[in-house]
């Protein structure tokens, strides 16, 4: 064998025997006739010491070695002496008196180590990416990676889930985000699509009988990116027949409860709480809530109708008009005039804000600033009761529409929170949020589009309405629920519409004659027809949950070979360009081809 041990595994009780590592050189420090080399791979490192009084070949050999060379030591397992006990180093106690060494590979001089503590531009780890991989916080979120995968396929097993694979080669639809195509060459012309999810196959999976389904699957969205989305993902797919949503609520719960225990030694208490989507909009802006902290939205609409500050009134008096608030607790005193300033900029930056109104309490419980003054007595106590407001507090308000001021008040109880350190980072805060709208009105369009996927079921109680008004239609409620994970969306489902005749209602209303949904969805309106039984599932994101699980902020830093923000891969040069001849055999002339001509 290549090794006896791996790097990180020696302790006080091998001392005495012998051993053989390979592994990167991880740093080597010549010490007068005695050479230190520290070995590394990705279970840990280990000291290895070299005597040139015992060997002087070996010691020849060793001073060529440089760091990122890739070696094999053989020697024997020594206690550390006194006084050099490394307490950073699992394998602190013990080194290795070297005896043999063997260079399998010289590296060139490295761009960055990856052992050192400055963490180069994210450019250069893209670049070289394989160096990058070597580092070990880059090694501790993809083993962790490995344990939630593997948890994962555990828990469905023991619940007698099925792991099917599906289709990578598909069919263009029309719902969610632009394909990625694959042109065809048998059928020039023609195209396939990468699946954005595999939602179509595993509900024809259930209408085949096979009632517990799941898939670690490869999903594809040709999208504009993010820290927390990238190009090509992975999904946890599940999907159960003979369920309603709380059945499903159930399991994933439970497998919430699962994780916890297994990669975060942590228990949680069941059921997980959940809130609706009406309520999050309302408390907190957004329909994936971050309840680690307060600092809830307080709408003062009503009062804002009766003060003379026109800012207020104005906004008030229209129909659809807010104003609402959130009291930012005991910071007045951590915000300057200039320091707000900044803050109104920021939101008219990044949300179309006009201004921000505030205003900050004083030792008296009063409320001052700048605008106090255009509010008489009364009001600015009113004001100051609905957001509970005590000294030393800093008040914010947005007006505008519901949908404005949601995105303004999020957008700062976010930044916020994070700026004055409000929650604790190691919390795993989670929440189910359940009955969202079924459609919403496209103004552009002029029509209704589904919130989630044409093939949701409205709420039993709701399924009337599909036959009502345009208020009517507004008001359907959606048997669809998220999974949210300290303010991120970690997974979302719905239960499926099973019944022909409600998906034609729903294609109808969604502005799809049956001639054009039998073409985009023929071959599932006609499974429809064939025995579909009631069925539901879930999507988690396995991104975005190693991710939240492993404390980061950018979903590039969970996978190993992640792209950037404009989907190009920087260490293989993908996309690029291809020959003529490969075009040629798809019949394929690009626009820029024509340019070039």
């Amino acid at each position: 064998m290549f090794r006896t041990k791996t790097c990180g595994e020696l302790r006080r009780a091998n001392v005495g025997e012998t051993v053989t590592l390979c592994g990167w050189v991880d740093s080597a420090r010549d010490h007068s006739g005695v050479f230190f080399v520290n070995i590394r791979d990705r279970y840990g490192k280990t000291q290895t010491v070299f005597n040139v009084s015992e060997d002087a070949e070996l010691f020849e050999l060793v001073k060529t070695i440089h760091n990122e060379d890739v070696v094999q030591i053989t020697g024997e397992v020594l206690t550390r002496p006194d006084g050099l006990v490394n307490p950073d180093m699992a394998t602190g106690e013990i080194e290795i008196k070297a005896t043999k060494l063997v260079v399998y590979n010289r590296s060139k001089p490295v761009p960055f180590l990856p052992s050192a503590p400055e963490i180069p531009s994210e450019e250069m780890r893209l670049k070289y990416r394989y160096l990058d991989l070597r580092r070990p916080e880059m090694q501790r979120v993809l083993t962790l990676r490995h344990r939630i995968t593997k948890t994962l396929r555990d828990y469905f097993d023991e619940n007698d889930f099925l792991e099917v694979e599906t289709p990578v080669l598909g069919k263009s639809t029309p719902e969610g985000a632009r394909d990625y195509l694959v042109p065809s060459r048998i059928t020039q012309g023609a195209f396939y699509a990468l699946p954005q999810s595999p939602q179509l196959y595993k509900q024809l999976l259930m209408i085949a009988g096979y009632d517990r389904y799941v898939q670690v699957a490869r999903c594809f969205r040709d999208e504009d990116l993010r820290a927390d989305r990238q190009p090509e993902f992975t999904q946890l797919d599940v999907k159960m027949s003979f369920v309603d949503m709380e059945d499903i609520i159930d399991m994933i719960s439970k497998l919430v409860a699962r994780l916890m225990k297994d990669v975060k030694g942590k228990e949680i208490s069941l059921p997980i709480p959940r809130i609706t989507y009406d309520e999050a909009m309302e408390r907190f802006g957004h329909d994936a809530p971050d309840l680690r902290f307060g600092m809830e939205l307080k709408d003062v609409t009503e009062i804002a109708k009766t003060v003379d500050f026109k800012v207020f009134r104005s906004v008030a008096e229209t129909k659809g008009g807010r104003v609402r608030g959130i009291n930012v607790k005991n910071a007045a005193d951590k915000f300057s005039r200039k320091d707000i300033d900044n803050l109104t900029t920021w939101t008219a930056e990044q949300f179309g804000a006009r201004g921000i109104v505030w205003f900050k309490v004083d030792a008296e419980g009063k409320l001052t600033g700048s605008s106090a003054k255009n509010f008489s007595a009364e009001a600015l106590e009113a004001i100051g009761a609905k957001l509970e407001a005590e000294a030393n507090d800093l008040l914010l308000f947005s007006c505008g529409d519901f949908n404005l001021t949601c995105r303004v008040l999020n957008g700062l109880r976010r930044r916020l929170a994070a700026q004055l350190k409000l929650y604790d980072p190691d919390e795993m805060n989670f929440c189910w949020v359940v009955k969202f709208p079924m459609f919403d009105w496209d103004e552009e369009e002029n029509r209704w589009v589904a919130m989630h996927h044409p093939f949701t079921m409205p709420l039993v109680e709701d399924l009337p309405k599909l036959d009502g008004d345009a208020d009517a239609i507004r008001s359907i409620r959606a048997q669809a629920y998220d999974l949210v994970l300290n303010g991120f969306e970690a997974g979302g489902g719905t239960i499926r519409i099973h019944d022909g005749d409600v998906q034609n209602k729903v294609f109808g209303l969604l502005g799809m004659t049956r001639e054009q949904a039998k073409e985009q969805f023929g071959f599932l309106v006609d499974a429809l027809q064939f025995g579909a039984p009631p069925h539901g599932g879930l999507a988690l994101g396995l991104d975005r949950v190693v991710m939240l699980f492993a404390g980061i902020d950018n979903i590039r830093d969970c996978i190993a070979f992640p792209k950037t923000t404009k989907a190009s891969d920087l260490m293989t040069g993908a996309p690029a360009e291809v020959a003529p001849k490969q075009l040629a055999e798809l019949a394929i002339k690009t626009t820029v081809d024509e340019k070039k001509d």
